[in-house]
Formats: C-alpha cells, sequence, structure tokens
C-alpha cells in the first residue's frame, strides 16, 4: 500500500480515535524542503553543478541556488554568488521522498539510532540533519566528487501538540532516539 493511502485510510484516523480530535484537526504535512550549502567550493562552477545533478537524483527535482545579497570581504564572498541549494517537494513527490527517508535512507545510515526529538522548532516542524549523500541509493559512491551533507525539513500545518506529530512520524515509519 502506498503511503498516501495508508495515510488516509489508516494513520489519521487511527491518531484521531486515540486523541479525540477530527482528522481536519491532526498535523498535515505541508512540504519537505532540501538543503545543502556549497561552502568552501563556492568559486568551482563545476562542483557546484555536480552537487546540483545529485541532488536532482535524490529528490526528483531540479534544485533552486541559493545566492548572496551582499559581499562580506572576511568570508571571501561577492553578491551574487551561489552560498547553497535548495529544493522544495511538494504532493506526490513529497510523499515518495519522505516514505523513501524512512523506510530506506535513514536505516543505510551507519551510525543511526534515531530521530533526535530535540530536532523540533518552535513551530513544531522537524529538521534532520544528514553527514553524507552517500546513504541515498541513487547515489553511486564511485561516482561522486566530494562528500556533502543536507538539512531535510519537515514544515507542517495544525501542530499544536508535538505529542501528536511524533506519533504521526513514528507511523510514516521513522524512528526516535529512545530518552535516557
Amino acid at each position: 500500500m502506498k503511503l498516501q493511502e495508508k495515510l488516509n485510510k489508516e494513520i489519521l484516523p487511527e491518531l484521531s480515535k486515540k486523541y479525540k480530535v477530527g482528522i481536519l484537526a491532526l498535523p498535515k504535512l505541508e512540504k519537505v524542503v532540501v538543503n545543502t550549502g556549497v561552502g568552501k567550493i563556492k568559486e568551482s562552477k563545476d562542483e557546484i553543478e555536480s552537487i546540483a545533478k545529485e541532488l536532482t537524483q535524490i529528490t526528483g527535482q531540479k534544485p533552486k541556488e541559493c545566492t548572496s545579497k551582499t559581499s562580506i570581504s572576511g568570508f571571501k564572498l561577492r553578491a551574487g554568488q551561489v552560498v547553497g541549494l535548495s529544493v522544495t517537494l511538494r504532493g506526490a513527490r513529497m510523499i515518495d521522498f519522505t516514505e523513501k527517508l524512512a523506510n530506506v535512507v535513514l536505516p543505510r545510515s551507519r551510525e543511526f539510532e534515531g530521530i533526535s526529538k530535540r530536532g523540533f522548532d518552535r513551530n513544531n516542524n522537524l529538521t534532520i540533519g544528514i553527514k553524507e549523500q552517500i546513504i541515498f541509493p541513487e547515489i553511486k559512491a564511485d561516482e561522486i566528487k566530494q562528500v556533502w551533507g543536507m538539512s531535510i525539513t519537515f514544515a507542517f500545518k495544525n501542530t499544536q501538540n508535538k505529542e501528536i506529530l511524533i506519533d504521526y512520524f513514528k507511523e510514516l515509519g521513522f524512528v526516535f532516539e529512545k530518552e535516557q
């Protein structure tokens, strides 16, 4: 069963019964944002293009180049220079990426022991940091030019209760760290 069908037929009604709220009052995944910074290679167009190509393979969508607004001489940064890449996923691509992340990518990570509950911000959006792009199945380790990391942010609507969100993620297949 696809994740969207499972979400509508099983997960949301179950959470609605458990927390005694209507289905429309439950959290709704609005978008997934994947960001990466280019850091020290900001002068190298070839390496930025290779990162953009790999990010396209991972997300299935072409990334947007984030440029510098001002020049900062201490960082050797010029206005208009590419400093990062960003992809915003919505709809079917968002659901597919979330399913792949929970079921394939995170379990492949060597030192993964669960997502930290401290990854939630004050609006109860979850941000996960990934150190290497190699854990994605689309990336071939032989063909990469440079190892780079990314941050993945899950943005929600109706996020008053953090416990509902944690249960929502657990039902999607994510694993959280055990409290000590």
